[in-house]
């Protein structure tokens, strides 16, 4: 039922923004779809410079005075897809895994952006939260960057590939020398971000839905560019 319902939302939201030939590419992917996304790793020993952003930066662990500039409470005049990318941050923040990091806009003090910064100690609680085979579990000396967001006013600003070297940088403080983390094949600016942050793909997550989402496969495999672009399908 929930994915009926987020199918008619989609839907909805296509035809009022008239991209009929998108809303006939999804309306096929709901009965059959591959989804690949992209695995990427930094190793904490090679050199990498930290990109500049167009405004100073600095990073700590999220604090509660954090939150109202993070979440806002009034989601009216917020699209769907901003809605969801709130409510899935919101999900793991309650999940209470650690540790969430916020990059701060250092001429105001302004939270501009956070990430969840995840190591192999928390394996039980990162498999616990999300669905089956989301992300593997880490080795002793990995950690897990995931669930970025950066607010609307924040966007455009360099400021995602910045913060993300900063608080992969942090990964040294639980013992790890890797750090993974996980984007959309789609999803280009956000994998040109991971780039500059020293992410490079080393491997895909591979998952085929069927009959409006109520069979998912998944599994992990080593990335190979050409044979994953060919795997992709439109959601």
């Amino acid at each position: 039922m929930l994915a009926i319902r987020n199918a008619a939302a989609v839907a909805w939201e296509l035809w009022s923004e008239r991209r009929f030939a998108e809303m006939a590419r999804r309306g096929g992917g709901l009965f059959y779809a591959t989804r690949v996304t992209v695995g990427l790793r930094r190793d904490l020993a090679a050199p990498c410079p930290v990109p500049a952003a167009k405004i100073p930066l600095a990073v700590r662990p999220l604090q509660d005075a954090d939150l109202p500039h993070l979440f806002p409470e009034d989601l009216r005049g917020l699209s769907r897809k901003e809605r969801v990318e709130l409510a899935t941050r919101r999900f793991h923040l309650r999940a209470g895994i650690p540790t969430c990091y916020v990059a701060l806009d250092q001429r105001t003090e302004t939270p501009c952006y956070m990430q969840w910064l995840m190591g192999a100690s928390h394996n039980r609680m990162i498999q616990d939260t999300f669905p089956r085979r989301w992300f593997p579990e880490l080795a002793p000396d990995e950690a897990l960057l995931e669930n970025a967001y950066t607010p609307a006013a924040y966007r455009g600003q360099g400021i995602m590939s910045c913060a993300m070297a900063l608080i992969a940088e942090r990964a040294v403080e639980i013992g790890a020398r890797r750090v993974i983390t996980f984007v959309e094949s789609t999803n280009v600016p956000s994998l040109r971000g991971c780039a500059k942050a020293g992410f490079t793909p080393h491997l895909a997550r591979i998952e085929r839905r069927a009959l409006l989402d109520t069979i998912r496969l998944r599994r992990f495999e080593p990335y190979d560019p050409a044979l994953h672009a060919r795997a992709e399908r439109v959601r």
